[in-house]
């Protein structure tokens, strides 16, 4: 794949600060965020900051933070306009910002001490409603009472400092990027301005979005790469508007994003698959036909496996509103190469489906029953190899190897771990690879393979099922699963291996939502269905089936299915002794 760039869009600067100022200077009373609050009001209650008063009260953050260049800032503030404030304001004032949560999100608290113990910030920025609890927080933590607390919506008057601030370069880190941690413990993507501003200049470009007419739209947190780049960093890049809600208001009403979709035109935004299953069952067909999705220029579908029989109900429910299905863009990335990797051109999602044993087996062939993969598209101004993991072989088309990638949006390691930066972002190619460069590489750790000049993700390698010798995907096991029953909850099942006898042995973790009302007759009736299933359509025999309740199947902060955490759970004894072994 070529690397070429000249075609790629410019961005308003060669660093964040310089984006923003030029805006300010340009723009500098056209709306540039707008924060549209559903806990005040059930109608959203919405808050504007032009670009001149973003860059005031940026300033006024990055004033009165007590920080030198590359001390880290933690993020903790709530989704709120004020995120973006205290973001921007960490790295206006010479530090590198950590985008992170405030000690409220429940679940979290373990990965947030985590991250903060390995970033060692020396301040930390949120909201006067959220200092308390952040103060509370700091003060169980080694060294948290050191820690200075700014809230970004009442900073204090005057400098905290003497010195000045740096003039910021291209290739100075920008922010730490912690990845979700849904294989191993959460890591600290080290991004400079550089990887961060070409990353949106690829994903401008390859999703063909028009930044002088276009809006973004976006409930997805703003700690998660996703969420970061598509709510503040394109919008702040590329002089477009940002409309943000909060995560929970898409939760409890999920028309609520559509909504905000309608209301602007050549809006675009992204979501993970879970969120269109979502909106397509929980908005009400009344609500349906006041949308106007005709508006929508794009939606990107990332950040977990994409289910083609998901896309098609999202696209028939929405048909009449004006949704067509071209507008899903398919889509792959990662936290390593700041996030976009791949994506769809403005067309229909293209769907193969493959043979399950030959993709077993390492090879894509196509066949009229097996796996249904949805097509992630082609890389934009980056390199993506399909590689042998073992010997660093570059595959032909057809082949299913560990996705390589290589391009100016690789982040440069991870935060203070020389020995892991080295083996994921220091790949080296052997044997024949005409029009690559040998290194460096980037290791994503997920099997894919290229099939029609288009890229299909398989799975994550360490979430591999091989079991007698065979290789099975997880996802495509837990879609079987979920199908024993329609309370069984969708995107809430686990499977994974555990040491057997002779060989690994499948572990299926299923949540079902009337798990108190079942006898112990209904649940071995319910496992030994999913048993038959799993058998049938994957020849694999499960050592255990566990029905729990809702919740109880561990995630990751991004949401995605966390099968390490799940299978730790198992394997402590967390959800008692199984009924059918």
């Amino acid at each position: 794949m070529s690397l070429a760039t000249e075609n790629l869009p410019a961005t308003a600067g060669p660093t964040l600060p310089a984006c923003l100022r030029h805006w300010a200077d340009v723009a500098g009373d056209r709306p540039a965020v707008t924060f549209t609050d559903f806990a005040v009001d059930r109608a959203g209650r919405r808050r504007t900051l032009t670009w001149r008063q973003l860059q005031e009260r940026v300033d006024a953050v990055a004033g009165a933070l007590p920080v030198r260049p590359g001390d880290r800032v933690a993020i903790l503030c709530p989704q709120s306009a004020d995120y973006v404030v205290g973001f921007l304001g960490a790295i206006t004032a010479g530090a590198i910002a950590v985008p992170l949560f405030d000690p409220g999100l429940p679940g979290h608290a373990g990965r947030l001490a985590a991250v903060l113990t390995d970033c060692s910030p020396t301040a930390v920025v949120t909201t006067a409603a959220a200092e308390d609890a952040v103060r509370g927080f700091l003060s169980g933590l080694p060294g948290g009472e050191r820690v200075a607390v700014l809230a970004a919506d009442q900073p204090a008057e005057g400098p905290a400092r003497a010195w000045p601030v740096p003039e910021a370069a291209p290739d100075d880190v920008a922010y730490l990027q912690y990845t979700s941690g849904s294989t191993r413990s959460p890591a600290g993507v080290v991004l400079t301005h550089a990887n961060v501003l070409a990353n949106v200049a690829q994903a401008v470009h390859g999703l063909g979005i028009d930044p002088a007419s276009g809006t973004t739209v976006s409930w997805l947190p703003l700690f998660h790469d996703m969420g970061l780049v598509l709510g503040l960093i394109t919008p702040l890049a590329m002089g477009m508007r940002s409309v943000l809600m909060d995560p929970l208001a898409f939760i409890e009403r999920p028309v609520r994003w559509l909504e905000l979709l309608s209301d602007h035109n050549g809006s675009w935004s992204a979501a993970p698959n879970f969120a269109f299953h979502y909106s397509a069952t929980r908005v009400r067909e009344e609500d349906r036909a006041r949308l106007r999705l005709d508006r929508v220029a794009a939606i990107v579908n990332g950040a977990e496996p994409i289910n083609p029989d998901v896309l098609d109900r999202f696209h028939a429910t929405f048909a009449d509103s004006g949704y067509r299905p071209e507008k899903t863009r398919p889509a792959y990335g990662l936290a390593e190469a700041t996030v976009f990797v791949t994506t769809g051109p403005g067309e229909p999602p293209r769907v193969a489906t493959f043979d399950r044993a030959a993709l077993g087996t390492g090879t894509a062939r196509q066949a009229d029953d097996g796996l249904k993969l949805v097509a992630c598209g082609v890389p934009v101004g980056q390199h993506v190899a399909l590689v042998d993991p073992e010997t660093g072989v570059v595959l032909e088309d057809g082949s299913v190897g560990e996705i390589w990638v290589h391009g100016p949006n690789v982040g440069t390691g991870y935060w203070q771990k020389p020995l892991e930066s080295t083996e994921t972002f220091g790949a080296r190619l052997t044997g024949d690879h005409e029009g690559l460069p040998e290194w460096p590489w980037l290791r994503t750790g997920d099997l894919g393979v290229r099939h029609d000049g288009e890229i299909y993700i398989a799975g994550r390698i360490k979430d591999l099922l091989i079991v007698d010798g065979r290789n099975h995907y997880p996802q495509d096991v837990e879609a079987t699963a979920a199908s024993a029953d329609r309370d069984i909850r969708p995107g809430s099942v686990a499977a994974f291996a555990v040491e057997g006898t002779d060989t690994e042995a499948a572990v299926i973790v299923a949540e079902h939502r009337r798990h108190t009302e079942l006898t112990t007759e209904d649940e071995r009736a319910l496992a030994a269905s999913i048993r038959r299933l799993v058998s049938d359509a994957h020849g694999l025999s499960l050592r255990d089936v566990v029905l729990v309740p809702a919740g109880r199947v561990p995630r990751t902060s991004s949401g995605k299915i966390a099968r390490a955490a799940c299978r730790g759970h198992y394997l402590a004894g967390d959800y008692g002794k199984a009924l059918v072994r």
